[in-house]
């Protein structure tokens, strides 16, 4: 059952098209984007935390002409957000990142590639054109496997590098182990692995064995023992500028201003890691004051409407990504799903920053929001 729901009209609701995306494609999948680790706790948290705080409008602006765009690392984010690296996406639309990819080109939005994705990196570039990229590496346990793919994502044209911090291994996702699937383990996110030539020099005669394969992608892209010197390895074979993702604890924000990193992303990873750890906008605030406006923050996990983007960025948030909403579009509808759910954030993200009172998106501050 796989993608039966795609002409009919899409609802403008996340949480309809949510319940579209369970009946267009099967279980597995499905409950593989939906759920969260343990009891789903930060999962919940990550969008209730935006009902804590209200937005408070200013009258009499004229907002008749108004720019929600933001400038992040040279990127141009048309409307303060862009796409999550959400891995394996070829499990919700036969399409997967060239789908998502041609939809986030067709409005200009910004795409994050995940190390773990169904078609190549240089297969995404081409669907992207001159779209904005930036690409998000899974350090691996050799080292020599993280450079390569690192210089590929500088030839294909990738204008920053996104480390993910919070991976070092799975979360306990109770939900995925109760249907026993796991798409990594199926080759579902393989597509870099087998195009990397530092990787296949790595699988010597077993490179044609799909088990073999599979089985040494698990065995190298986790990496528990990585520290915060590691960082300075990427700094030097590379001169892309470098976001951490998986940010939640201010001090650890300190420390990346520290060790040379040019933005952050706070995320718990859609509360897929660690359940019963901080949602991500509860942990902004104080990380906004431990960064101090020195590198840019961006903020994942919980986003579904415009009004929480202007939550986000009042609380502290240069920009924000999205990830399940677009996921949902792509398994209900492939390209056009995602084009579809696109389109009504733009569009909801200009009403609301209009109905705050406010033109430009950069005017968004704590002076908007109260707490509830």
């Amino acid at each position: 059952m796989t993608n039966l729901i795609s002409n009919i009209e899409l609802p403008h609701s996340i949480s309809l098209l949510e319940k579209m995306a369970a009946a267009s494609i099967e279980k597995g999948p499905f409950t593989y984007v939906q759920s969260g680790s343990g009891a789903e706790n930060t999962l919940r948290a990550n969008v209730n935390a935006f009902e804590d705080w209200h937005i408070v409008p200013k009258v009499l602006n004229d907002v008749s002409i108004r720019d929600t765009s933001t400038q992040v690392l040279g990127t141009k984010f048309p409307s303060s957000f862009g796409l999550a690296p959400v891995g394996v996406q070829s499990i919700f639309h036969a399409d997967g990142e060239l789908a998502s990819a041609r939809a986030a080109a067709h409005y200009g939005v910004p795409f994050i590639a995940s190390t773990l994705t169904s078609y190549s990196l240089e297969e995404i570039a081409t669907a992207l054109g001159k779209s904005p990229r930036w690409f998000q590496l899974y350090w691996s346990n050799d080292i020599e496997i993280t450079l390569s793919m690192v210089r590929r994502a500088e030839v294909a044209g990738y204008s920053a590098i996104v480390i993910t911090l919070d991976t070092t291994i799975l979360g306990n996702r109770e939900r995925d182990l109760n249907n026993s699937y796991s798409p990594l383990k199926l080759g579902k996110g393989s597509a870099n692995y087998i195009n990397d030539p530092v990787f296949q020099s790595r699988l010597g005669d077993s490179s044609s064995n799909d088990q073999a394969v599979i089985k040494k992608i698990v065995d190298v892209m986790f990496a528990p023992a990585l520290t915060w010197d590691d960082l300075r390895t990427i700094k030097n074979h590379t001169s892309l500028p470098i976001l951490l993702k998986g940010i939640l604890h201010e001090e650890d924000a300190r420390k990346a201003l520290h060790y040379g990193a040019d933005g952050i992303i706070v995320s718990n990873h859609g509360g897929r890691q660690l359940d019963g750890c901080i949602s991500s906008l509860e942990a902004l605030p104080p990380i906004a004051e431990a960064i101090q406006g020195n590198i840019p923050i961006l903020l994942d996990s919980g986003i579904r409407r415009g009004p929480d983007v202007i939550k986000a960025k009042a609380l502290g948030a240069t920009a924000v990504l999205l990830g399940r909403p677009f996921v949902y579009g792509l398994a209900v509808a492939g390209e056009q799903g995602v084009r579809h759910v696109l389109n009504h954030l733009i569009n909801d993200i200009d009403i609301s920053l209009a109905l705050t009172g406010l033109s430009l998106m950069e005017q968004v501050n704590y002076s908007v929001i109260r707490k509830k």
